[in-house]
């Protein structure tokens, strides 16, 4: 039985930059627009703590999704031995991990957004460009460390 190897060092690196990512996307690049669209009041500050309790989940999250993505990586590049998926360049293999774990478990909670929970399209755009980009970041981190 293959044992899957997973680098503590590369997921460490991949939450801290999944956690910068965010940061930037959610404050210069979108911050303004995702306020808008979910209704916030920029101007009015979070109640005490919340700020750091939001930060600690958000941690955790990346963590978890680091962590449970280089599982599923370990285990596609387990069963692909002896196959022509074997010789993919690392950075291939991490587009087609992130792409298929996006389009497979975030794209369809995405839609649901606008669906169910009747969210504007450019705020499922906002969303869902993040939650691909970050899969993509922490997916060529954990190929290349």
């Amino acid at each position: 039985m293959s044992t899957i190897h997973i680098s503590m060092l590369a997921i460490i690196v991949a939450v801290v930059a999944h956690f910068i990512l965010g940061f930037i996307w959610y404050t210069p690049l979108f911050g303004k627009i995702w306020a808008k669209e979910l209704g916030l009041n920029m101007d009015q500050k979070p109640p005490k703590g919340a700020m750091a309790k939001g930060m600690i989940a958000m941690l955790i999250g990346n963590f978890l999704m680091a962590w449970v993505l280089a599982h599923n990586m370990g285990a596609w590049a387990i069963a692909s031995v002896g196959t022509p998926m074997a010789d993919t360049p690392p950075a291939v293999n991490a587009f087609m991990a992130a792409m298929f774990t996006w389009m497979g478990f975030f794209l369809p909670v995405d839609i649901g957004t606008v669906t169910w929970e009747m969210k504007s399209w450019k705020l499922f755009w906002i969303n869902t460009g993040y939650h691909f980009a970050s899969l993509l970041l922490v997916s060529m981190i954990l190929v290349h460390m």
